[in-house]
């Protein structure tokens, strides 16, 4: 494990491992280092990649309260800890930040998002959405995290029996407070989680955005939408595949896009 210090003096931590040109593997939401390590692991021997803690995850450090902007500063320090340019890729709502990253104007080369998970932009599904991310934040609030997790589980359409067994499994309780993150990072674009078309315009880098084929509808829709909006985007679409890809379908892609 290694870490960097970010513009605000909070420790990142990370692992690095292969050879070749730089990339970043930015979980989602819930996610630590060893959530990416197996895709990083499949893509160590054409490229130099970085797993992290995302701040206030795994044995990266944290602040009391929480911005954004700081942890678009953390990409920034990994991004000159690896020299000083770096290809992205983020997965879920990490993939909403690193649309932040980027049309921040941090030096990233080349963006890939993988179902970044963009609502519908109508009234009802904002209000069910808005009502949903208000109970995960009341539990926060009352420091219930094992509950705060299923609820989001749940609000992400995940079969009841399932989102409770997650919810209570190790390490869940630990960065559920993060989820409080993840809703800014999201709501950061666009009102409403929405998909945000401006912050897109502002991304120049080359994208590409991935999607499976039989994830819920409202992601594979919202991964057209952001695949039309960027300016150089494109769009895969994975025959069969769900929110989570396994690495030896997504590896092949990535590498075809970040090598080409």
């Amino acid at each position: 494990m290694l870490t960097v210090r970010s513009a605000d003096g909070t420790p990142i931590a990370y692992e690095r491992s292969g050879s070749g040109e730089p990339l970043i593997l930015v979980g989602g939401a819930l996610c630590v280092r060893a959530s990416t390590g197996p895709l990083g692991e499949a893509l160590a021997p054409n490229f130099t990649v970085v797993s992290y803690d995302r701040r206030g995850r795994g044995d990266s450090g944290d602040t009391d309260s929480y911005a954004v902007a700081r942890e678009v500063e953390d990409l920034g320090a990994l991004i000159t800890a690896l020299g000083g340019t770096a290809a992205v890729y983020g997965h879920s709502s990490g993939a909403a930040l690193v649309v932040a990253a980027a049309a921040s104007g941090l030096p990233i080369t080349k963006v890939v998002l993988h179902e970044p998970p963009y609502g519908e932009d109508d009234e009802e599904s904002k209000r069910e959405s808005d009502e949903a991310g208000a109970t995960v934040i009341r539990l926060l609030a009352e420091y219930r995290r094992v509950q705060a997790v299923e609820a989001f589980l749940l609000m992400a359409g995940m079969p009841a029996e399932d989102a409770a067994e997650l919810a209570a499994g190790p390490g869940m309780a630990e960065v559920a407070h993060t989820l409080a993150y993840d809703f800014a990072v999201m709501d950061h674009g666009a009102p409403g989680g929405v998909v945000p078309f401006e912050l897109l315009s502002k991304v120049t880098q080359p994208g590409l955005v991935v999607c499976g084929s039989v994830s819920p509808p409202f992601m594979t829709e919202a991964a057209r939408k952001v695949a039309k909006a960027l300016p150089g985007g494109r769009l895969v679409e994975l025959d069969g595949q769900h929110h989570v890809v396994p690495p030896e379908v997504l590896a092949p892609v990535l590498m075809d896009f970040l090598k080409a």
